[in-house]
C-alpha cells in the first residue's frame, strides 16, 4: 500500500537555512559552488531570507555537505548555528510568551512553517515534560543529521533563555546507534543521554513548565503569531490534503487516532468535503490511519523491551490478535517474526 509522502518539489524551506549550511561548509574548507551544483540551487536564491527552495534541493544540499565533509556529526554544528533569530516569527512568538509551557505550545503549533517534514509534539508523562521529534520517512538517509540539527537548535535556544536549569534532572533520548565519538553529544546534552531509544526526546522536570519567560511581551506575541498564521496558510496552500491529514494524525500520541470527522473539524471543512478532497488525490482516510499505525508498529518493535501485547495496546488494538493480523497484512510475517529477524540482522 503506497501512501503519499511530502512532495519534494514544493517550495517549503526558507533559503537562508541553506545559506547558513553553506557558510558552515565553507568554514570547513568546502566549496559553496560545488555544494549548490550538487543540489540544483541557484546562488541567487540564497540572497534573501524570504526566498524558498524545495525539500529535494535542501535534502540534496545536506547530503552533499555530509559527504564532502566526511563528518557524521555535522548536524550538531549546523543546529548550533541556527540561533533563535534564524527562525523569525516562530522564535519571536515563542520567546514572547509568559511561561515555558506557553512557549512550547506555540513552538509545537507552528514548527512546520520552518521544517515541513518534521514534527514536534509536547506532552507530560509522570513528573517529566517531554518534547518529541518525529521525522518523515521520505528523508530516511538524513535521519541522524536532521535529528541532530533540531535537537542542537532546541538546546541552543534553551541555554539562551534558561541557562543550564532545564538540564538539571533532564535527559535526552535519541533514536540512532551510539556514534563512535560521543563527546559532542555529551557536551551539548550532558551525561544523561541515551541512544537506540526508539524515540527522539528532550525530557525535563515538569515543574519547569511554569518558569517565566524573561522576554515576555503579549503585543509582540500577537504580532508574531499573526505572521506565523500567514505562513501556515501559505504552507497549507502548497501542501496536499493527504499530507495535512497525515501531519494531524502524527501529532496525536494517544492510543486512539482521531476519526475523519475530528480531523475535518480541525481542518475547518466538513467530513464530506474532506473525504471528497482525499478521493481526488487517490487516497482514503483509512489508508492514512493504517500507514501511521504501520510506521509506529515498526518503531515500537525495534524497542526490544516492549512485549508484543504492550505494542498492540499502545497502537489502540484491544485484542493483540487483531494487531497480529494487521501486521501480517503489512509485512507478510507476524510481529514476533519481524522483530526476531530484524534484531538478528542488526546484531
Amino acid at each position: 500500500m503506497k501512501t503519499p509522502g511530502i512532495t519534494g518539489n514544493l517550495p517549503v524551506i526558507r533559503a537562508h537555512y541553506a545559506d547558513i549550511l553553506c557558510q558552515l561548509a565553507e568554514d570547513r574548507g568546502l566549496r559553496r559552488a560545488r555544494l549548490l551544483s550538487a543540489s540544483g540551487i541557484r546562488p541567487s536564491m540564497l540572497g534573501h531570507p524570504d526566498n524558498f527552495i524545495t525539500v529535494d534541493q535542501f535534502s540534496a544540499l545536506c547530503r552533499a555537505a555530509l559527504e564532502q565533509s566526511g563528518d557524521l556529526a555535522l548536524g550538531l554544528e549546523f543546529g548550533n548555528r541556527l540561533k533563535f533569530t534564524t527562525h523569525g516569527s516562530l522564535a519571536q512568538a515563542a520567546i514572547s510568551c509568559d511561561t515555558l509551557e506557553q512557549a512550547l505550545s506555540v513552538l509545537i503549533k507552528y514548527f512546520q512553517i520552518r521544517f515541513v517534514y518534521m514534527r514536534l509534539s509536547f506532552f507530560v508523562e509522570d513528573e517529566e515534560a517531554v518534547i518529541q521529534l518525529d521525522l518523515s520517512h521520505n528523508v530516511a538517509d538524513l535521519y541522524r543529521f536532521n535529528v541532530d540539527v533540531v535537537m542542537a537548535s532546541l538546546m541552543d535556544v534553551n541555554l539562551l533563555l534558561f541557562g543550564s536549569r532545564l538540564l538539571e534532572g533532564g535527559r535526552c533520548l535519541l533514536d540512532f546507534q551510539e556514534p563512535g565519538d560521543v563527546l559532542p553529544y555529551r557536551q551539548l546534552f550532558g551525561n544523561r543521554i541515551s541512544f537506540d531509544s526508539g524515540v527522539n526526546q528532550l525530557r525535563f522536570k515538569r515543574d519547569f513548565l511554569n518558569s517565566s519567560m524573561s522576554l515576555s511581551n503579549p503585543v509582540t506575541r500577537r504580532i508574531a503569531e499573526a505572521q506565523c498564521e500567514e505562513e501556515m496558510r501559505f504552507l497549507e496552500g502548497s501542501t496536499s490534503v493527504a499530507n495535512r491529514v497525515s501531519r494531524l494524525l502524527e501529532s496525536v500520541h494517544s492510543r486512539r487516532l482521531p476519526a475523519l470527522e475530528e480531523v475535518a473539524e480541525q481542518l475547518r471543512v466538513s467530513a464530506r468535503t474532506l473525504r471528497r478532497q482525499l478521493a481526488a488525490e487517490g487516497v482514503q482516510f483509512q489508508q492514512l490511519q493504517e500507514s501511521l499505525r504501520h510506521r509506529r508498529a515498526i518503531e515500537l518493535l525495534r524497542r526490544n523491551e516492549l512485549a508484543i501485547d504492550e505494542i498492540a495496546d499502545a497502537l489502540g488494538y484491544s485484542d493483540p490478535s487483531n494487531f497480529g493480523r494487521a501486521f501480517r497484512k503489512w509485512e507478510g510475517v507476524a510481529p514476533s517474526t519481524w522483530r526476531r529477524e530484524h534484531l538478528k540482522a542488526g546484531a
